[in-house]
């Protein structure tokens, strides 16, 4: 099982706290391991891009601090503090962070 930082034990973590962007890239950080669910804190340079891809799982993303633009199936999503969005399985989904942003993404098993 992969290490995270909320242990199993525990009910609270503040994610402001985690939040901390490299020079370039993307820094992700497991949050919660669970059977059929995972939280990750991910965390993007301005500039970075996540070229379209799918997930064989469901998906939100809540959008911590920053701002970006989330291409879902063809859509573009603008992405801002407080913003939440699912993606269902396989649906087609790309990322542009248009300057340093953080989410949580959560990834479930389908039912």
């Amino acid at each position: 099982m992969s290490k995270t930082l909320l242990p199993l034990e525990s009910s609270f973590l503040q994610l402001r706290s985690r939040i901390e962007y490299p020079s370039a890239g993307i820094l992700s950080k497991i949050i919660l391991q669970l059977p059929k669910c995972q939280y990750t804190l991910f965390c993007l340079a301005e500039g970075t891009e996540i070229s379209e891809h799918t997930s064989t799982k469901n998906a939100t993303v809540n959008v911590l601090e920053g701002k970006g633009i989330l291409t879902l199936e063809g859509k573009d999503i603008p992405l801002e503090t407080g913003v939440f969005i699912f993606m269902p399985e396989n649906a087609p989904h790309a990322l542009k962070a248009t300057e340093n942003l953080a989410f949580l993404l959560t990834l479930s098993e389908t039912t």
